[in-house]
């Protein structure tokens, strides 16, 4: 793999403000693009935003947009025009025909840094399938070949070498890597049966919501933690002890809204991590302006896992980076979202008897000892119903 070149590349984004969407809904969506943009090594300048119907199944966007935003090109050197929706062949041919620079769509940027941030081979073998995977449909119209032709976003793999983009050899190289995944998931597999019956905690939230502080914070560990997207890829186990009862606790690969479907599917034996644990950590970044619908994005992956179930502490976490905008005691109009205090919030969810709350900044260490509390008696009860003779 070529690494990341140190010089960002200067590119726009593009959205659609789609029906049933709000603008504002329509702007953190670009935002979280933006995220992701930089993740890759990108500088994002300017962001478009266009209200559609339906998209153009031409150029997604309407004529108009699209010369707007040829003319912002040619004016600013750009060299990547990203969108936040997944493009069809056709699509990102003609748009990068009009624009003469490269063009990339969500999936295709997620898949990117998958691709950058894998180290261990298991990871690394679990992004190509899913590279693999997304290119064969497409292999009509893009390239003569698999060869990289050109560094940067969007060009990291599958493969190096030239490879003849034959659908039967792309097939035949997608099989290969199943049964080598297969053969990994076997041993994964082995490996959590090895660990004896200790309760097993999965962190699961969205992408940069804190898992990975809050991991080292519990196992007294120096898991990989930094402000990116998908910091961690491959799952991290450690022992952890609470007032003498052990158990086991993972930091698994974060969440994120419209995560590729090929790659929930090469990540199964990372996601078996979640499905077979006993207790989920739900972390959920409470400053950030859109929590709630990352809430709900989690929840329906979990569903759509099998692991939706279980037993679930809800961890509100970075609540030394929350702030509200105070509405003025003379100002009747009802409350909007972000009228609400840190204490609003805080009845609110603790008043929902689905699953227990706890609110904490990892960061700062900001009641710590209260999650830590809820946590310990939620294993205690499970730890009971396994051994009912080993009291602590």
């Amino acid at each position: 793999m070529v690494k990341q070149q140190k010089e960002e590349i200067p590119a726009v984004l593009v959205g659609a403000i789609q029906e049933n969407q709000t603008k504002t809904q329509a702007e953190e969506y670009i935002d979280e693009l933006a995220f992701l943009a930089e993740t890759a090594g990108a500088k994002p300048l300017k962001s478009f935003l266009q209200k559609l119907d339906s998209p153009n199944p031409k150029t997604y966007i309407g004529s108009g947009k699209l010369i707007e935003i040829e003319e912002y090109i040619k004016s600013h050197e750009i060299q990547l025009v990203i969108f936040d929706d997944d493009l069809s062949p056709t699509q990102a041919r003609n748009i990068e025909n009009k624009l003469k620079v490269q063009v990339l769509d969500r999936t295709t940027l997620i898949l990117d840094i998958f691709a950058s941030r894998a180290r261990t081979a298991h990871a690394k073998t679990q992004v190509e399938l899913a590279q693999y995977q997304y290119l064969l449909p497409r292999l009509k119209g893009m390239w003569t070949h698999l060869e990289r032709q050109r560094g940067g976003i969007g060009m990291r793999g599958p493969g190096e070498r030239e490879i003849e983009t034959d659908r039967r050899i792309i097939r035949d190289k997608i099989a290969l890597l199943r049964k080598q995944l297969d053969k990994i998931d076997k041993q994964m597999a082995t490996q959590r049966k090895n660990r004896g019956k200790m309760i097993r905690i999965a962190l699961v939230g969205y992408t940069n919501v804190g898992k990975s502080t809050l991991m080292n914070v519990l196992s007294k560990s120096e898991v990989f933690a930094e402000n990116k997207l998908f910091a961690t890829l491959d799952t991290t186990v450690r022992k952890v002890v609470i007032n003498n009862l052990p158990f086991l606790i993972s930091d698994t690969v974060g969440f994120i809204r419209k995560l590729p479907t090929h790659l929930v599917e090469s990540f199964k034996s990372t996601l078996d991590e979640t499905r077979e644990s006993d207790v989920l950590v739900h972390v959920v970044d409470i400053s950030h302006p859109g929590f709630e619908e990352q809430l709900e994005v989690v929840k329906s992956t979990l569903n759509e896992i099998g692991a939706g179930n279980k037993p679930t502490l809800l961890v509100f976490n970075k609540t030394d980076a929350f702030t509200y905008n105070k509405k003025d005691e003379d100002d009747l109009s009802p409350k909007e979202r972000e009228n609400y205090s840190l204490e609003d919030l805080k009845n609110m969810y603790l008043a929902q008897a689905n699953h227990p709350a706890v609110f904490i900044s990892a960061k700062t260490g900001n009641n710590l000892d209260e999650f830590k509390s809820v946590l310990f008696d939620m294993v205690k009860d499970l730890h009971f119903e396994r051994y009912p003779y080993n009291r602590i």
